[in-house]
Parts: structure tokens; sequence; C-alpha cells
């Protein structure tokens, strides 16, 4: 049973706050690193730091043979595609655009929940993500809704979109019960092997960009520093805080909570600019944080959340 308390509450908001992170960066190696070639050195390092932990995945009696297909699944869900798509997207789309776009996973969730794993949505998960979808409309607009009229779709807002849907299907699969998810895994071996498998894919995909003549790392303070961050915060750190929120809280509370992206990532870059937060941020929260506390309550008193 789903339950949303505050230790599931602080996972998924360090999660969030991480990715925001991890928008940032990216668009700052923008013409430093290729996009693919960034998705391949992050989860590489990722890899490396995690092999003293994790190292017992790779034995002939590991559960990861047992159940390959799952974590090749999710391997290509949620560490490869996901973020080599988020990459590409940051070449050609506009940083309001990828985060407006990502906004609807709430809505994905949904569907996929539906259709999928037969989890039929509730009125109030709803009305939560039409009102949390409000509020990434204000802080994206910068409170003027009517300046998203004037926004013009490109090939990055379609990679994003796809990079959305695979993202909501990665978080229902670690949610389901079973012995291959997270709750019945050592922390360190679940998630290597998660990086395992999307590194195979990353350089997969890696070896297009190198037939293409368009991978390109330029290593200096700055890319590297950029790096190490997307390596340790939105990779390690974040990937582990949001299966253990997901699996707190569910796949579709959960999504939610990834509205608080955008959010973030316009109070960190006003910050990076020297600029105080504006009272439409303040509105952004409120209506977010609603459509949260809206989608978790429960048609039983006793529980804050039930799926």
């Amino acid at each position: 049973m789903f339950q949303l308390n505050l230790a599931t509450i602080f996972y998924l908001v360090v999660a969030t706050a991480l990715w925001a992170g991890n928008a940032i960066a990216g668009r700052l190696l923008v013409g430093s690193v290729s996009p693919i070639s960034l998705s391949a050195v992050r989860w590489a390092l990722a890899a490396l730091i995690l092999l003293p932990f994790g190292w017992r995945i790779f034995k002939r009696d590991s559960a990861l043979w047992q159940y390959k297909t799952r974590f090749i699944l999710l391997g290509l869900f949620g560490v490869g595609s996901y973020n080599v798509l988020l990459y590409l997207a940051l070449q050609t789309s506009t940083p309001i655009n990828v985060t407006l776009i990502g906004a609807s996973m709430p809505i994905w969730m949904l569907l996929i929940g539906a259709i999928f794993y037969k989890v039929k949505p509730r009125l109030l998960q709803i009305i939560g993500a039409v009102v949390s979808l409000f509020g990434v409309t204000v802080v994206l607009s910068r409170g003027e809704p009517s300046s998203l009229l004037s926004l013009q779709l490109v090939l990055g807002d379609l990679l994003i979109m796809l990079a959305t849907i695979l993202w909501a299907t990665y978080s229902w699969m670690i949610s389901r019960p079973g012995k291959s998810t997270e709750r019945q895994w050592p922390w360190a071996d679940f998630l290597m092997a998660q990086v395992f498998a999307g590194l195979l894919w990353t350089a997969f995909f890696e070896g297009f960009e190198i037939a293409a003549s368009h991978a390109f790392v330029e290593l200096n303070l700055f890319t590297v520093s950029l790096i190490l961050f997307v390596t340790i915060g939105p990779s390690l750190i974040a990937y582990r805080c949001w299966g253990l929120g997901v699996n707190g809280a569910g796949p579709t509370v959960a999504a939610f909570f990834a509205n608080l992206i955008p959010l973030f990532t316009a109070l960190l870059s006003a910050a990076m600019l020297g600029e105080p937060p504006r009272l439409y941020h303040g509105m952004a929260f409120t209506l977010i944080v609603s459509g949260i506390l809206i989608s978790s309550i429960s048609s039983k008193p006793s529980q804050m959340l039930a799926t």
C-alpha cells in the first residue's frame, strides 16, 4: 500500500531539485560536450562510483541474470533513452518548452497506469493534475499565460515528449510488486543493475554519434565540474531518491512532484543571474503543491494515498 509521508516527500523533492540542476547543467554544456557523449560519460563515471558498493550484482548467482530482460528495459527507459533524449532536446529546444512538455508527466502516468496496469485514476488525481499543470504554466509564462501562445514547437519538443512517456513507463515498472523492485534489493545492487544496463544502451547510441562524427568533449575546469555534478547529483543521488519516493508514494503521485522541476529550474536560474524570486514563483508553488495534496487525498480516511 502506498503512503505519502515526510520521508517520501523529502526523497521526491531532493530528486526533482537535482534534476532541475541537471537541466541547467545540460544547457550550459551545449557546445562543449555533445549530447550523447555527455550521457555516456555521466553514466560511465556513475558506474565506476557505484562499483565498490554494487559489484555483487555481476556474480553468476546474482538475480540480475534472472531478471535481465526487465533490467534491460529499465535501463533503456530510465537511464539510457531518457537522458539521451533530454540532452538532445536541449540542443534545439528552449528550456521553457522542455520543462512545459515535461510537466505533462502526471497525465502520461495516469494513462499508462490505466492502460497497462489497470489502475483506474481517481477523480481527485485528475483534478490534481490539472491544478498542478496550471501552476507549471504560471511559472513558465512568468505570470503571463498569454505569452505561451507565441511558443513554437521544434524537434527537441518531440524528443522530450517521448522522453517523458518513457520515464512514466519506467516509474510504473520500478513500483510494481515482485522480486525485481527496489524494495526487495540492496539499494546499490538495484541501482547498479539499472546503470549498467543503461550504460550499454547509451554506448549503443553513442556509436551512432561517433559514426556521424558529431561526438566531442572539451575538457576544462568548467565542463569537468558540471560533468561531476550530473554524475553524482542527478544520477546517483536523484535516482536513489526517486526510487524510494516512487515506492513510497506510488508512480502516479510521484509524477506530480516532477512538476516542481520547472519551478526549481526557474529559481536556480534566477539565483545564478542574481534575480530575487518573484510573486508568480510563490503562486506557482502554491498551485503545484495543491495539486500534489489533492491527488494524494485517499477515498479512505485512514490513509493519505491508495492506488
